[in-house]
């Protein structure tokens, strides 16, 4: 089906503003980046039905051992970039009456993952779903303590538990706030919420993403949950993400697998993805897509790093707004309502991050001129 889409959006290509002219443009700036500023590796997609531009770009290599060039079409870990998944299923739940934003975590979690958070000096009654999904609960956020950290690198390949990540937040940090006083990302709210959707659904986190998202309907073939879900056979094999010099390929799924991470994709999924969300193709109610994107008040009066909605945030560029989420090991998408596009980059080393900012930048330059 996607080719058939592809093949009718070229055909209607408006002159003097061809796929063929821009995407070259685009690739050259790939190559420019990998030959001279020595990017190890970076894929795009870029979806744009407006522009009948449906385009994916890669430049360098997907294995620094190997040499094995990339092609744009591999699928990768796109750790947070799930929490938009994960915050979209639950809105699913509440237009489906299932669940209230407002409900303390408690009514969901199991006991001990209550009892864990009461000795690490909250109260489960007092922290909603609302607040998980805004990054307000004043969790400690357990995926950016050093002491994880360490424990990954010493040990890629252990077995994380969900319980043991809630333990870790308890026991690395204090408390960052009240609930409902400020922002603070927390990847411990996430997999909270990864709990209470399995606990509602009574189905496996991967599932349950699926069938609320409908993945079918959205033509996200190529995206999964990993260990809960077996590999697709028909896809590209998964590529190398790197922290520094380190091939973090086989560290162990669970590290980032609850609900703040855990998915698998390709570029050209996320950005179905984020169109399918604003063109109301997942939410029953156009209006619940309002409240996903609603502005999220604080009682604290210090501005937040970062304007987080519900699993998704605003981001001002030059000239042009964006919502948008990254994932930690360097891939990020975006929804540019002005031309009503998504494009999702990625990059093979995490290190190389920083270009992803010009790439976009240099994409919706093309789009407006």
């Amino acid at each position: 089906m996607k080719s058939v889409l592809f093949f009718i959006r070229f055909l209607c290509l408006t002159p003097g503003h061809t796929q063929s002219t821009l995407t070259t443009q685009w690739q050259s700036y790939l190559d420019s980046l990998h030959a001279n500023q020595h990017v190890t590796g970076i894929l795009i997609h870029v979806e744009s039905p407006e522009q009948n531009i449906s385009w994916t770009g890669a430049s360098g290599v997907s294995e620094v051992e190997s040499q094995k060039r990339l092609t744009g079409h591999e699928p990768l870990r796109i750790a947070s970039i799930t929490k938009t998944f994960v915050a979209t299923a639950i809105l699913r739940l509440w237009e489906e009456g299932k669940l209230s934003l407002n409900d303390p975590i408690a009514k969901y979690i199991s006991e001990e993952h209550s009892r864990l958070i009461r000795e690490g000096g909250y109260n489960p009654e007092d922290i909603t779903i609302r607040h998980l999904l805004t990054h307000t609960s004043g969790l400690f956020d357990h995926g950016s303590s050093a002491q994880f950290m360490n424990h990954i690198l010493d040990d890629p390949q252990r077995h994380w538990t969900r319980t043991e990540q809630i333990q870790g937040s308890m026991t690395w940090g204090l408390p960052v706030g009240k609930p409902g006083e400020r922002y603070s990302y927390s990847d411990t709210g996430y997999i909270l919420l990864g709990e209470v959707i399995e606990d509602v659904t009574r189905k496996s986190l991967g599932i349950a993403l699926r069938e609320l998202i409908d993945f079918e309907k959205q033509e996200m073939d190529d995206t999964w949950f990993e260990i809960t879900e077996e590999t697709p056979v028909h896809v590209a094999p998964r590529m190398h993400q790197y922290l520094d010099t380190i091939d973090t390929y086989d560290f162990h799924a669970s590290l980032d697998l609850y609900g703040g991470g855990g998915i698998v994709a390709t570029m050209e999924d996320l950005t179905d993805f984020y169109l399918g969300l604003f063109a109301h193709s997942i939410y029953t109610h156009t209006s619940t897509l309002d409240t996903m994107l609603a502005y999220v008040s604080r009682s604290s009066p210090e501005k937040p790093k970062l304007d987080y909605r519900k699993g998704i945030w605003l981001q001002p560029y030059t000239g042009f707004d964006a919502w948008t989420h990254s994932g930690f090991w360097g891939v990020q998408v975006w929804y540019v309502p002005e031309f009503d596009t998504a494009i999702a980059i990625a990059v093979t080393r995490q290190d190389d991050f920083g270009v992803v900012k010009g790439v976009l930048e240099r994409v919706v330059g093309g789009l407006r001129d």
